[in-house]
């Protein structure tokens, strides 16, 4: 296995965004619990889609109301202002998991361990695997989850912990990913939800969730 690469860019770029970076977890921390199932379905809505398509879908859900109203989701998502690709699979399982979100809110508010909730969205809920499950904790505050998307898989790979773009679709496969980035981490000094917030930057020249 290669050395590991630590781009000098990396921690330049790291010590310009920080105030942001921290501001923007900050945030989330602050979510409150009424917002959870809109964070939940903006993570349901982001797989093989622009995050901002996904966050303005998100924005028409809530001003129909869609948490407590019979209103099918597939037309808004369906919209050109905001497409949302597999958008009739994708509006199926919005639906069903407001049907169980009574049993999402129980989970959320029990004992459980964040790698426990994590593990339970992923285990119950149609449209959450283990990288959507991390978003959505990341997102209401929950802290050292990682987050492995494409755009973070690639960043591994351009800092050598692995060859190509590793497989994380098996849930042993994330898990180990997500070990070896959080080596990574505590190698640069920089939390994991951070570096993954700065990682997106180098795509999006933003701060996004």
């Amino acid at each position: 296995m290669p050395e590991i690469r630590i781009p000098t860019e990396i921690i330049d770029k790291y010590e310009i965004l920080k105030g942001q970076i921290k501001s923007r977890l900050l945030e989330f921390s602050e979510v409150k619990p009424e917002r959870y199932f809109y964070e939940l379905c903006y993570c349901m809505l982001t797989p093989q889609t622009s995050a901002l398509n996904a966050e303005k879908a998100v924005i028409e859900l809530e001003k129909l109301n869609f948490l407590e109203s019979n209103i099918d989701p597939t037309e808004i998502l369906n919209n050109r202002s905001n497409y949302i690709r597999f958008h009739i699979t994708k509006s199926k399982r919005l639906i069903e998991m407001k049907e169980n979100f009574q049993a999402i809110k129980k989970m959320l508010n029990s004992k459980l361990k964040a790698t426990e909730k994590r593990e339970w969205l992923a285990d119950n809920i149609k449209g959450i695997g283990m990288k959507e499950a991390s978003h959505f904790l990341r997102n209401i505050g929950y802290l050292n989850l990682a987050i492995l998307d494409r755009h973070i898989l690639k960043h591994l790979v351009i800092c050598n912990l692995f060859p190509k773009l590793p497989n994380v679709s098996t849930k042993k496969g994330y898990l180990f990913v997500e070990k070896k980035f959080k080596i990574f981490s505590q190698k640069v000094n920089i939390p994991i939800d951070e570096l993954d917030l700065l990682f997106w930057s180098y795509e999006t020249g933003i701060i996004l969730k």
